[in-house]
């Protein structure tokens, strides 16, 4: 308990301590407020006293850095204005002894007159500007007219030995790929196309070296905007060029009347150097002028491709302008194969062409190409469908007098001869443009069928003009055995098949049959002895037996198988076979025939000759005679009084 007492007193003790030392801290406390308070009055006064101070110092400082930021503004305007008027020393003299160094003011003082227009707000901007942008005009007038004497220097026309020597011999040309590291100019996506896609090496039209130089010109003129003026220089000089090129290769202008006043002849040679011209023109001066036009231009649309278009444009308008008159004037079934060559030229050109004349601009050439090409083909379609008709409605009726073949025989099957061994695949595909390509055999089969069925037709014709039956006949086998051999030795046997010729094969037979009939059974019938009467009244007193016949009966009989004989003889030794083979089988099937017979007669009937007088007056012939004789036959060897 005691202990409690004792812990509580130093406890209270504790307290009373505690409180006294709180209330010293108080008195502290005011005493540094007061002085604290002292300090803030005075600093405020000081403050108030140095305040105008900072201002000043604030206003000196803010004019110092307004002072150097106008001080280099103006240095920076000055460096312009120096590079301006240092660089027009540069311009005005022009970029003919120093290119390089003409196009790096050019490209300085685009920078100048960028900056210029940016940083509009200096009173002299718009005095600078406006005396960098005449200047600059200045420049790229000097340039346009460098660029000009340049191009035109180094554009010369093609020599015509040098495309010539680049053609192929035929139409298989092997890939060639176009030098295209000769200029430090890199390749356009199109371009790589193009090189990639003509089959030729395009002939160099300017220097390589000179190359880079027009190209950076060209640049400078795009960029400074007289793209119209770069256009129409490069257009201009190239397009005359080209043109003189295709003058000194041949190529000329001729309109629908020039074409109508030339003769077959003449036309058909223009037309062959036609397709010679535009194969040139395609494969190498039209390619050649793209490479140029897309090294030259680079990256320089759309002026490359306007520029290229019109460049380009009048030369092939010129080539194609021809092609269509061709298409479009009188057809003649001579023209058929020149149209053919045409169209194979140009169908065989259009991918080339879609290369070379790539791009919008060119699309109306490559358009007109395309115009061409269907209008050969409708044409030639047309003319051979005419053809035909020619020759179903030939009405000539002058006679072949040795009954050989007829002209229009000859002509009809050389024709359809060359024309299927030489363009029977463009044949077809003039079907297949038709829209019946899955039908284009039969559809040439029938076609042919029917051209040798209106000859024969036509050919039965003109043989009804004949008198002798004979040389109807013969006349018929001729024509009909040249069209079968016409037909077995080119590609119409295809087309026609074999039964056709095997057909036409019997009809010559029977044909020559025919013939044998009407030229020899009256001779052959003299050689009977059947008819024989005795007593002189023609018959046989004992068959077989000679001992019963009448000597007048026997050389009436000689003399009327002579007298045929040597009628036949005189008129058909004028007549021809043509074919050797068919001209000996002809001869041998009346030999065989004719001889037997004569021989029969002339050994059972001499020996009542020979019992007379002048036995040689009716037997004027030995059989070996007469064997000799018939080969005189058919050989053509005419007459003026030849009879028909």
């Amino acid at each position: 308990m005691m202990g409690a007492l004792v812990d509580m007193e130093d406890l209270v003790a504790r307290s009373q301590l505690m409180r006294e030392a709180m209330g010293t801290s108080k008195t502290v406390s005011t005493s540094m407020v007061k002085i604290l308070s002292s300090f803030d009055h005075r600093l405020s006064r000081l403050e108030a006293a140095i305040r105008p101070t900072q201002v000043r110092t604030f206003t000196f400082r803010m004019g110092h850095e307004n002072i150097d930021r106008t001080l280099k503004a103006a240095e920076v305007v000055l460096t312009q204005f120096d590079v301006s008027r240092q660089m027009e020393a540069t311009i005005n003299k022009g970029p003919k002894d120093d290119l390089s160094g003409f196009l790096a003011a050019v490209d300085q003082l685009q920078e100048n007159i960028e900056f210029f227009s940016v940083n509009r707000k200096y009173k002299s901007s718009d005095g600078l500007l406006n005396h960098a942008k005449v200047l600059l005009t200045v420049g790229m007038s000097k340039l346009e007219a460098e660029f000009m004497a340049l191009l035109m220097h180094h554009s010369k026309p093609v020599d015509p030995a040098q495309l010539n020597e680049s053609l192929p011999t035929s139409d298989k040309v092997s890939l060639a790929a176009v030098d295209v590291q000769r200029t430090t100019i890199p390749q356009s996506p199109s371009f790589e196309s193009i090189n990639g896609n003509l089959p030729l090496q395009p002939p160099v039209l300017i220097a390589p070296k000179i190359i880079p130089q027009l190209h950076e010109m060209a640049k400078r003129l795009v960029g400074a905007g007289f793209h119209q003026q770069c256009f129409q220089a490069y257009r201009d000089i190239r397009a005359s060029v080209l043109e003189q090129s295709l003058r000194k290769l041949g190529v000329e202008k001729l309109s629908k009347e020039d074409v109508a006043k030339l003769q077959w002849e003449a036309l058909e040679g223009k037309i062959g150097n036609w397709i010679t011209y535009i194969r040139a023109a395609v494969k190498l001066l039209f390619a050649g002028e793209r490479v140029l036009c897309d090294q030259v231009l680079y990256r320089l649309d759309p002026v490359r491709e306007k520029a290229f278009a019109e460049v380009t444009e009048s030369s092939m308008m010129m080539l194609l302008s021809f092609g269509d008159v061709i298409a479009r004037s009188k057809k003649s079934p001579e023209k058929l194969f020149v149209l053919l060559d045409m169209y194979d030229t140009m169908r065989d050109l259009l991918p080339e062409i879609e290369v070379v004349f790539s791009g919008e601009q060119a699309q109306p050439t490559r358009e007109a190409a395309l115009s061409l090409t269907r209008k050969l083909a409708e044409t030639a379609t047309e003319t051979f469908a005419d053809f035909e008709e020619a020759v179903e409605k030939d009405a000539t009726k002058t006679l072949v007098l040795d009954g050989t073949v007829h002209p229009l025989t000859s002509y009809v099957m050389n024709y359809v001869k060359f024309l299927l061994d030489s363009y029977q695949s463009t044949l077809k595909q003039l079907f297949v443009e038709k829209g019946i390509g899955d039908r284009a055999n039969s559809t040439l089969a029938a076609a042919t069928k029917r051209i040798m069925s209106v000859l024969l037709i036509n050919l039965e014709m003109k043989s009804n003009l004949y008198k002798d039956a004979a040389l109807t006949n013969l006349f018929l086998m001729n024509n009909t055995h040249y069209m079968v051999k016409s037909v077995r030795r080119s590609e119409a046997k295809e087309l026609l098949g074999d039964d056709w010729v095997q057909r036409h094969r019997r009809v010559v037979q029977q044909y020559a049959q025919g013939y044998q009939r009407s030229s020899w059974a009256k001779a052959l019938s003299y050689l009977s002895g059947s008819s024989l009467a005795a007593g002189g009244s023609g018959g046989l007193a004992n068959s077989g037996d000679a001992s019963g016949i009448s000597r007048a009966v026997v050389q009436d009989r000689f003399k009327q198988f002579n007298t045929i004989f040597e009628d036949l003889h005189i008129r058909q030794s004028q007549w021809t076979i043509p074919d050797p083979e068919l001209r000996q089988a002809v001869r041998l099937q009346v030999a065989e025939v004719l001889l037997p017979a004569y021989r029969s007669f002339f050994r059972n009937y001499r020996a009542i000759l020979e019992a007379g007088k002048n036995p040689q007056k009716y037997m004027k012939y030995s059989p070996e005679e007469l064997e000799q004789l018939l080969g005189e036959f058919f050989e053509g060897k005419m007459r003026p009084d030849q009879r028909r």
